[in-house]
């Protein structure tokens, strides 16, 4: 048998025991506590994954846009490339008391009228000269005639007519001052202008 001293010993033991038993679990508020903890780590990952997503897709749109332009700006550095080059060769010749374009020219009317049919939106004025001789108004009628005939060659080309207008300024305006052969030659002229 128990002998006094152990059964006193037992008596403080036993519900120390059942005590500690029941402390070592967790109480509710602490197993609701640890759930609002894990939810609102659960809710911070969430946001952050869709805050990546987000910034993700925000880049994707900005390096699609910067590609848009830089097509864009691409495509308007070939066109005015292309448009400087034709108005370094803007100029046809006549011969004295002509009309008619020379054959020698129909290759850089060709390149304005490819360039005119590829850009419906831009628009020349051909102007129609002519060299001193002769009266001034016969010069005006020559000169718009002139212009009138590189008109049509580029509206046989395809080019439209809302793209061109013309204008006579026949002696008015000479590239070269003078009375001798070069200077009449540099004068009976028709210029191609863009707009």
């Amino acid at each position: 048998m128990l002998n006094k001293n152990t059964l006193k010993a037992l008596m403080v033991v036993v519900p120390l025991l059942t005590l500690s038993a029941c402390k070592s679990g967790p109480t509710d508020e602490e197993i609701a506590a640890e759930a609002n903890r894990a939810a609102e780590v659960a809710a911070q990952q969430a946001a952050d994954a869709d805050a990546a997503a987000a910034a993700a897709a925000a880049a994707e749109a900005s390096r699609v846009e910067a590609a848009a332009a830089a097509e864009m700006q691409k495509a308007k550095d070939m066109m005015q490339a292309e448009k400087d080059k034709l108005e370094s060769q803007q100029v046809v010749y006549f011969d004295f008391d002509s009309a008619s374009v020379k054959a020698d020219f129909l290759p850089v009317l060709d390149m304005h009228a490819a360039y005119l049919v590829k850009n419906s939106g831009q628009s020349i004025v051909i102007e129609g000269h002519c060299d001193s001789r002769g009266t001034p108004e016969y010069n005006i009628a020559l000169g718009e005639r002139r212009a009138k005939s590189v008109e049509t060659y580029l509206m046989n080309a395809g080019v439209s007519s809302s793209q061109v207008t013309v204008v006579s300024y026949g002696e008015e305006k000479p590239e070269v001052q003078g009375a001798s052969e070069y200077a009449f030659a540099q004068n009976r002229r028709g210029v191609l202008v863009y707009q």
